[in-house]
């Protein structure tokens, strides 16, 4: 019972769980080497992985390039599309003119809930 007992166990320092019976998956060791600085990563993934090509350089955040053979992989420029915007899938559903003729309608009706706004019986709030 004493190898149970939890007192004088710094918490989440050590793990009460064994390795007994877990079987890792295979991996293998990859190689990220940047161009900027000449800094090479080393990192580990899974054998049926596909590593990502590129990979940021932890000594000077540059973009690192995945080494195959001692060489550089290519990197595909695809055609990334840039994200859209609110604005941007606005356009695509209406008209610049159709969007000022929404906004003066809802202007108007603003301005007659609010009222004339001169009315000096009318108290005003804030300061």
């Amino acid at each position: 019972m004493a190898d149970r007992s939890l007192r004088g166990i710094r918490l989440g320092a050590q793990s009460l769980q064994s390795e007994e019976g877990v079987v890792f998956m295979e991996r293998r060791q990859t190689t990220y080497s940047c161009d900027t600085c000449g800094h090479e990563t080393t990192l580990m993934f899974a054998a049926d992985a596909e590593p990502p090509t590129t990979w940021e350089c932890r000594s000077c955040g540059a973009e690192a390039r995945l080494q195959v053979d001692g060489k550089s992989v290519e990197v595909e420029e695809g055609d990334d599309k840039a994200a859209r915007t609110h604005w941007d899938m606005l356009l695509e559903r209406r008209t610049r003119a159709e969007l000022e003729e929404l906004l003066e309608e809802r202007l108007a009706y603003v301005r007659a809930r609010r009222g004339a706004g001169d009315d000096p019986t009318r108290e005003k709030i804030g300061a």
